[in-house]
């Protein structure tokens, strides 16, 4: 991860700038300390679908619609995306958010616990972003593999934890020793997983990009 302040703002600031609609939601997001993809990270993100040219996109953790109005922009024409949120508020947020950029129609909103929800999806998908609750990446595992197509990629956000996921789990407050368990057990399966190839690159707070092989 990017630990000087000085190099983040600095890829940040190479960066076009996004549509309107995208600023202001990004903006109110912030403001209201809702988590989405961070500026550095987005790129990579984008640079991944503009590569792999993905039909379905599977996301899991919609947050108020912004990193899937970003994906929606980086598919094929019929590229569609179905999308998973849990929290009420940022459903009613997201859906007012696919409604002002008239993509009702390529983005499917799941309302709901995705480990819930995961066991009743067909697949295949071409592509899955996971940006959700990282206690659960461990969890939402299975389903996404037995979702994800082979040759598919698996892209997952915040894998880093700001750093604590290298820390002892003794210097961890106790609420926490739980998600840094969880989280370091999904970084070893990822990477010792037969069915995946995968990288784990310290940008923004971590990503983890997986190529499902078999």
């Amino acid at each position: 991860m990017i630990t000087d302040k000085r190099f983040a703002d600095y890829i940040r600031s190479l960066e076009p700038e996004s549509s309107p609609l995208l600023q202001e939601i990004a903006g109110k997001a912030r403001a209201e300390r809702v988590p989405i993809i961070r500026p550095e990270t987005a790129p990579l993100l984008t640079l991944m679908l503009d590569m792999t040219r993905p039909q379905r996109v599977l996301e899991i953790g919609t947050a108020v619609g912004y990193s899937a109005l970003l994906m929606c922009g980086h598919l094929p024409p019929q590229g569609h995306i179905t999308t998973i949120e849990n929290y009420d508020k940022r459903i009613v947020q997201a859906r007012a958010n696919f409604r002002r950029a008239g993509l009702e129609d390529r983005i499917e909103l799941l309302e709901g616990d995705a480990c819930q929800i995961l066991p009743e999806l067909e697949g295949p998908y071409d592509f899955v972003f996971m940006d959700a609750a990282k206690g659960q990446y461990i969890h939402y595992l299975p389903d996404t593999l037995r979702l994800l197509r082979t040759g598919g990629v698996l892209f997952a956000d915040n894998v880093l934890q700001e750093g604590d996921v290298i820390q002892s789990r003794y210097a961890m407050k106790r609420r926490d020793r739980t998600i840094h368990a969880r989280m370091r057990q999904f970084l070893w399966e990822i990477k010792h997983n037969e069915q995946l190839r995968t990288s784990v690159i310290t940008l923004g707070d971590g990503v983890s990009i997986s190529y499902k092989i078999n």
